[in-house]
């Protein structure tokens, strides 16, 4: 029963159903949007919770903060624009459904920034996700790649660097660098980066060669999404394809092979019992018959010794009542002659 009661504790540990988050009450599509100068993009937004108040969205560039666009009551669909951005951002909003999208129009360079939803609730912001837009223009003069390899699955609790290798021609101005990090349930993060950099000789041009790294240690689920390196220069952003980090939780990984390898320790413990059972079986039948062999002589050599006593003591007897015979014999004949001694010794 002990290898049983085993395997059922960790199987029910394997299987513990963890206690579930609170859900966001934003629903923003998050990554990265990319978008041509001059063209017009709608970024989506919604929210159903009746509790909340106020509905916003912010805009946070590259190395800079989260600053307000746009504000408005939840039940009503006009909002209100912050000035630097009233040209050309405007909000669709519905009451019933919780819409509340942001159109950017006629898009320019600068507008390449990570744009968050927000609510107020009870006296709380919360953000969405967030979405990057990448705006880029139709003839760029940046010559630059920037390249991520794959990601195998990490463990929860291991350490990862991250790397990513970017390949450009430098302009006037500075180059910058610069991690992007976007979440199943946890807004968009910005990582800015220092590259290590080398000139690439050739004649034809002025190439560079920068590789970034990210550290990572002791991952989580917080920090499992995609992350995105890129390269800021002459004005512009490039993106690297993106890694997936995906983060498997201790308690669940390799969790079929660890119930098939549990499952075949109960089975040969099974089979060992059984063994072990029909062996102490046989031996202790085995025993039973020695035993009763052993009782079986026993009983017989006492039953032979109990003959051989009878036996002596029934020759015994019969010496005793020949030699009493004998002694009556010889008393008689005593007696006798004693009797004729007299009658002789009268008659003289």
């Amino acid at each position: 029963m002990m290898p049983l009661c085993i395997f059922l504790v960790l199987l029910s540990q394997m299987y513990e159903v963890p206690a579930d988050d609170k859900t966001s009450s934003i629903i923003q599509p998050s990554g990265v949007v990319t978008a041509k100068a001059g063209e017009n993009v709608t970024l989506h937004c919604i929210c159903q919770d009746e509790a909340v108040t106020f509905l916003s969205w912010y805009q946070q560039s590259l190395g800079g903060k989260p600053l307000i666009i746009a504000t408005r009551m939840k039940h009503s669909t006009q909002a209100s624009i912050s000035p630097a951005y009233k040209e050309r951002f405007q909000v669709h909003a519905t009451g019933q459904d919780g819409i509340n999208n942001l159109i950017i129009t006629n898009l320019h360079l600068s507008d390449s920034a990570t744009y968050y939803c927000g609510i107020l609730e009870f006296n709380a912001i919360e953000f969405g996700q967030g979405v990057f837009l990448h705006v880029t223009t139709a003839s760029s003069n940046t010559q630059a790649e920037v390249h991520q390899p794959e990601l195998e699955p990490l463990w929860s609790g291991e350490s990862v660097n991250l790397n990513c290798t970017a390949y450009f021609e430098p302009c006037a101005g500075e180059q910058s660098f610069y991690w992007f990090r976007y979440g199943a349930d946890q807004p968009a993060v910005m990582y800015p980066s220092v590259g290590q950099c080398k000139n690439i000789p050739n004649e034809d041009s002025h190439m560079r060669n920068c590789t970034l790294n990210l550290s990572l240690k002791s991952v989580s689920s917080p920090d499992a999404g995609m992350y995105y390196c890129a390269l800021a220069s002459c004005g512009e952003i490039v993106f690297g394809r993106g890694v997936k980090v995906k983060i498997v939780e201790r308690s669940t990984q390799a969790t079929p092979l660890l119930v098939y390898s549990l499952i075949v320790a109960l089975a040969v413990s099974i089979v060992v019992l059984l063994a072990l059972a029909f062996i102490m079986y046989k031996l202790q039948k085995k025993s039973c018959s020695v035993c009763k062999g052993t009782v079986s002589h026993v009983a017989c050599s006492a039953a032979s010794e109990a003959t051989s006593k009878d036996e002596d003591g029934l020759h015994y007897a019969a010496l005793s009542a020949i030699r009493a015979s004998e002694r009556h014999r010889q008393e008689d004949n005593m007696e006798s002659v004693c009797v004729y001694s007299r009658v002789k010794s009268r008659k003289e």
